[in-house]
């Protein structure tokens, strides 16, 4: 009876704190210059005019003249000044709109990484900030921001990007709005100097701006979208009791980059499903801390951190029953999906001699697991 007692009570508790917490709406685009920014202020305007207390906490305008322009009557909160590496520069000033408190505030450029000493190391945060004080948040990023699909982008692109914002962030708005254009729009765009100053335009037309990277980026962001619109039915649609539960484990090493493709890869699996997630390690005696390098393992932490940023429970196991603690741990946790990666490299013959797939396949064979190999 307590235990039912106090899950009512908790249950109730974040039910009061949903309520009071803030909105969150994203602008999202396939790259620069689509009109995201141009968009939030055509809005800013609207809710002005309807009489709604709305702030610009943040905007980055590129100088473009008809996106400057929207700028005129909205009110401003001043950015704070920091002065970094013998140069002083421009934030966002948090604390000032945690102090103004408007109904809602315009927040550029969500995957910023902030000047070091600022509160948070990245704009994203300081919005979960804003939201937790109850003030609405309107905002954008491009869809090559998105941390889970920095592996695809990179291979349409070739360009890897640095600053992410977790997929968790999309998950938690309350309405994403995909801002769209054809690649001829957006090469017009380009060509007309509405996006990037007249010097940059022919790096940009031979690099980032070619017709089939920006149908694929194009791609990658109306699919986003739409798992968004499909989350929003799974979320409002009563569910069939009759279904199970999807909950996911990945399966990874101290080898970074197969680690990081595996996380990136189940959380979208994960997104997609509104399922919960986990990320096994399985120290075996060939990956104890003093027979693998410092680089190593301190990849393997930034891995952990990914994967929390991402929303998944992280367990760490000692063993060299590599299989069977993979099983065990997919069966005390409910799992549905296994993901491991595909059984090449070093590490897997080391340890199993290349045997832990076709263990693990044995030991699923007779479940209702699934299992996924991620290349």
């Amino acid at each position: 009876m307590p235990n039912s007692t106090e899950q009512n009570a908790q249950y109730f508790l974040d039910l009061i704190k949903k309520s009071r917490r803030g909105k969150l709406k994203v602008y999202i685009g396939m790259s620069a210059g689509v009109g995201k920014t141009y968009r939030m202020l055509q809005e800013a305007h609207a809710l002005l005019r309807n009489g709604v207390d709305i702030k610009i906490g943040f905007i980055e305008t590129h100088r473009r003249t008809d996106t400057h322009a929207l700028l005129d009557g909205l009110p401003l909160i001043p950015h704070r000044s920091v002065f970094y590496k013998g140069k002083e520069m421009e934030e966002m000033d948090l604390q000032t709109i945690l102090n103004f408190h408007p109904e809602v505030v315009i927040v550029d450029e969500l995957a910023h990484t902030n000047i070091y000493g600022s509160k948070n190391e990245k704009r994203w945060q300081d919005v979960l900030d804003i939201l937790n004080a109850g003030i609405n948040v309107i905002s954008a990023v491009n869809i090559q921001h998105l941390e889970s699909l920095n592996n695809d982008v990179f291979r349409i692109t070739g360009i890897e990007v640095k600053e992410t914002v977790p997929d968790s962030i999309l998950q938690q708005a309350d309405e994403v709005v995909n801002i769209d254009l054809t690649a001829d729009e957006l090469i017009a765009r380009l060509k007309e100097g509405k996006i990037y100053d007249p010097t940059k335009i022919e790096t940009a037309l031979n690099h980032f701006f070619k017709a089939e990277k920006i149908l694929q980026l194009r791609e990658l962001a109306l699919k986003e979208v739409a798992s968004q619109v499909e989350r929003k039915v799974e979320l409002e649609v009563p569910k069939n009791a009759n279904l199970r539960s999807e909950r996911f484990l990945a399966c990874i090493s101290s080898n970074h980059e197969i680690a990081k493709k595996i996380l990136r890869k189940t959380a979208r699996l994960a997104s997609y499903y509104q399922g919960k997630w986990y990320v096994l390690y399985v120290q075996t005696s060939a990956e104890d801390t003093d027979k693998i390098g410092l680089a190593a393992q301190r990849h393997l932490i930034n891995n952990f951190k990914l994967a929390t940023e991402f929303g998944a429970e992280v367990i760490r196991v000692k063993s060299n029953e590599v299989a069977q603690t993979i099983f065990d741990t997919a069966q005390k946790h409910n799992i549905t999906t296994v993901c491991i990666g595909k059984p090449h490299g070093n590490f897997w013959k080391n340890i199993t001699g290349n045997s832990l797939f076709f263990s693990l396949l044995n030991k699923v064979s007779d479940t209702d697991i699934d299992l996924v190999v991620i290349s």
